[in-house]
Formats: C-alpha cells, sequence, structure tokens
C-alpha cells in the first residue's frame, strides 16, 4: 500500500478516536493529523518521499558545512597562533571533508541526532525517544523493526509520554491505531500484498 493510502487509514483513525472522546473541533483536527503521522511512521525505514519531507537536503547540509569549514580555516590562518591555529585548521579541513561525503539517506540519522538532543535539551521524553525511533528507522531494513510489534509498543510508549506532556486525552490511542493500521495494510492477509510484516522479530522472520 503507498503513502497516501496509509496517510488516509491514519486519518480515519484519528477521526474515529477523537470522535470515540466527542473531542471539540480543534482538538479533533490535532488527533487526525496525529494519525496521519503515525499511519506513515512505519516507512521511515525506506528511502523515500517521507524522509524527505522531515529532513534537510543533503546538498543544503553540505554547502553549510563546507562553507563554516572554509570559514574556520581562514580563521585560522589569521587568527590563530600557536597549537590553537592547527587545531583550528584541522577542525575546519575535517568539517569540509566530512560534509562532502554526507548523502541523502545519512539525513535520517542525523535527524534522529538531533531530535535527541532537542529531547534532552528540553527534557521531554517523547521527543528523545522519538529521536531514537527515528535514528533505527534510518538503519534498519525496509519492513523489519518498525514493522513489527517492538515497533508498536515503542510507539505506544512514546505516545503515552506526549500524551502526558501535553495533556490531550485520545493521543495514545490515535498512534496506536494509526501506526497498527500500517502494519495491518501491509500484512499478506490483504490480497494485493506480495510481502508481509515481520511482526514477531527478532524471535521469528515470518511473515505474516
Amino acid at each position: 500500500m503507498n503513502g497516501t493510502a496509509h496517510a488516509a487509514v491514519g486519518a480515519a483513525t484519528g477521526f474515529i478516536v477523537a470522535n470515540t472522546y466527542t473531542a471539540p473541533p480543534t482538538e479533533t483536527a490535532l488527533l487526525v493529523s496525529i494519525g496521519v503521522v503515525a499511519g506513515l511512521l512505519p516507512d521511515l525505514d525506506i528511502d523515500g518521499k517521507l524522509r524527505g519531507r522531515i529532513t534537510l537536503s543533503h546538498k543544503l547540509f553540505q554547502s553549510v558545512g563546507q562553507l563554516i569549514g572554509i570559514l574556520m580555516i581562514v580563521y585560522s590562518m589569521y587568527e590563530g597562533n600557536g597549537t590553537n591555529q592547527y587545531i583550528g585548521l584541522g577542525i575546519g579541513l575535517l568539517l569540509f571533508v566530512f560534509t562532502s561525503f554526507i548523502k541523502q539517506r545519512h539525513m535520517l540519522t542525523l535527524t534522529g541526532i538531533a531530535v535527541i538532543a532537542v529531547g534532552l535539551s528540553l527534557q521531554e521524553t517523547w521527543l528523545f525517544l522519538l529521536g531514537i525511533f527515528i535514528l533505527i528507522a534510518s538503519v534498519v531494513s525496509h519492513r523489519s523493526y518498525t514493522h513489527s510489534l517492538l515497533g508498536v509498543v515503542f510507539v505506544g510508549y512514546i505516545a503515552y509520554r506526549l500524551e502526558m506532556s501535553i495533556g490531550l486525552i485520545g493521543v495514545q490511542n490515535t498512534c496506536l491505531a494509526g501506526y497498527i493500521s500500517h502494519l495491518v495494510t501491509d500484512s499478506k492477509f490483504l490480497p494485493f500484498n506480495k510481502r508481509g510484516v515481520k511482526l514477531f522479530l527478532p524471535l521469528s522472520s515470518k511473515e505474516f
């Protein structure tokens, strides 16, 4: 199933949860949006449009990193002295070379690291854990851990912490329903899916 369909099903789960709690229009819209995100979240493990929308362009990252590297080199040459000059030159050169090798597929990993840092800085557990999820999704293969029961449990806890943080009833149920809807619609129980999902990783790699 494609991303548009997953988003639509996720939105529907958010709407159903909102109606269950008789949420006002503003909260309904928020829960629908959360449902869309939850419905798409498992597919962060594939290099596609979803990754592109939540990450910066690697070309922009390269340009900024290389510019900072050049500025550090120039500054060290003209303002530095002794050991500090060589350290500045080394760091600037290292930054210039490192960012030259950054590709778009690396941007999700960097995004995960950034979200972890922001979560720690703000002392928001859900944001820190979301960063870990993004980081894991950036390195695992498609339809593996993000499409398993481990992923469901992890996202369910992230959603619980988010609900506690913002005080909006229905957030956890929406996230769980949206996330699970993705796994169901990707399963081999539906005739149009040639592949299924490995629900019981790492205990079993059998597809369902």
